[in-house]
């Protein structure tokens, strides 16, 4: 019996996606719940399984932009599959070797002749993907997997090997002016989108303020062991900015919130989008309730995202919502910009590369570790006092980080100052 793949609903406010790319060929027999295509929306790409075990049969090619209910592929569940031949001359050639003791000619003979099946030279959904971002071409790679499958671990020992990026094609490239078109995403159409909307619907104004980092370096350099060892997980920075953010929120909720017409809604929560670069552009995954989490929660919570946004698993709940955004152009070697506010909420911070710079301390010319902070922010709701006090309020607390605890100074705590 022939049934038909349709593409199926990915999301309340999603009515078209993009068949971005098939996980496997025209014509395989693929099992249930295989993932067997990745569906690119406006926020994010996901994989579409198999309903049923069958031989498939595609209707549409890669790139093709379909609706909600398009009929992609038929899947005929009556075809036999071809594993359990496999699996039957893999048994052949296993008791082969018992007669070739005898005969030795005779062992020449099935060693030349590898049946080839669908999965022969065809790569893992983890295999193509790794071989995309890098650029390595597949039809130089040996699989080494199950019946000639071929796997991670062999894109990355092509990788090794040199096989990324150093084709002659590529190199002529270099020197060629031809030009050529690519297909925007609907993921990047959509960040475009956003971008000019934010730009020409917002009033967006920049703060800058500076830190001093050595606390907090010293801070990781004495417990990154021990936090790592009883946790499982490693003691970076964004930890402290997200908890300095979190409490500078309570103190400032107009940062918080967000416009809404004739209303400002203000957040009782603090949800923080966290910008992570992938190979198809900018996505920002969502930190909730990040003022209840601990140091290792927000760590272990950040680790998943950005490993679900470089895998492109993340879902669209994890993606939507965000009361406030960090973003971190440091890791790129950004020494100083102006972030672009995350519609709707109303500000976002920009953290960026840790410097030596020399800074006078108590008449003293010193050398600090620094890093320049901006804030950008929505005029129409946060005044300037209020976004240059929220950025003071977040440098006090990364320069000594004893005020993260409660959100101020212990001492000044202790004795209700």
């Amino acid at each position: 019996m022939a049934i038909e793949l349709k593409v199926p609903a990915v999301g309340e406010s999603v009515t078209e996606v993009t068949l971005s790319r098939w996980l496997v060929r025209d014509g395989d027999y693929v099992e249930i719940d295989q993932s067997i295509c990745e569906f690119e929306s406006d926020k994010a790409t996901l994989e579409f399984p198999a309903e049923q075990s069958g031989k498939i049969s595609f209707k549409v090619e890669e790139g093709t932009d379909l609706g909600i209910g398009d009929v992609i592929a038929t899947l005929d569940t009556d075809a036999p599959a071809p594993e359990k031949k496999v699996v039957e001359d893999k048994n052949a050639k296993e008791e082969q070797p018992v007669k070739e003791e005898k005969t030795p000619e005779k062992a020449e003979k099935p060693a030349t002749e590898e049946p080839a099946t669908y999965a022969t030279g065809h790569p893992s959904p983890a295999a193509a993907k790794l071989a995309a971002e890098n650029n390595v071409s597949l039809d130089r790679v040996s699989g080494t997997g199950k019946d000639g499958r071929i796997t991670k671990a062999d894109v990355l020992q092509a990788i090794k090997d040199g096989l990324s990026g150093q084709d002659a094609a590529a190199l002529m490239r270099r020197f060629s002016r031809e030009q050529r078109e690519e297909k925007v995403s609907k993921l990047r159409k959509t960040i475009a989108k956003r971008l000019v909307s934010v730009k020409n619907e917002t009033a967006m104004l920049t703060t800058f303020n500076e830190a001093d980092m050595t606390a907090i370096m010293d801070i990781r350099k004495k417990y990154k062991v021990a936090f790592e060892k009883k946790h499982g997980i490693g003691l970076g920075f964004m930890s402290f900015f997200v908890r300095a953010v979190s409490n500078a929120l309570a103190e400032f909720p107009a940062v918080n919130a967000y416009w809404n017409g004739d209303t400002i809604v203000f957040n009782d929560f603090v949800d923080i989008s966290i910008a992570v670069s992938t190979p198809r552009g900018l996505v920002v995954p969502v930190l909730r309730n990040a003022e209840s989490l601990t140091m290792a929660g927000i760590e272990s919570g950040i680790k998943d995202l950005a490993l679900k946004g470089r895998d492109g698993t993340l879902s669209l709940d994890e993606m939507e919502g965000g009361t406030f955004t960090i973003t971190n152009g440091g890791v790129f070697g950004s020494m100083m910009s102006t972030p672009i506010i995350n519609a709707p909420q109303s500000a976002i911070l920009g953290m960026h590369k840790i410097q030596e710079r020399p800074v006078a301390e108590n008449g003293q010319v010193v050398i600090r570790p620094m890093m320049y902070l901006a804030l950008s922010y929505d005029h129409r709701i946060i005044d300037g006092k209020e976004s240059v006090s929220f950025l003071v309020k977040v440098k006090e607390q990364l320069e000594d980080p004893a005020k993260m605890l409660f959100g101020a100074d212990p001492v000044d705590l202790l004795l209700d100052m």
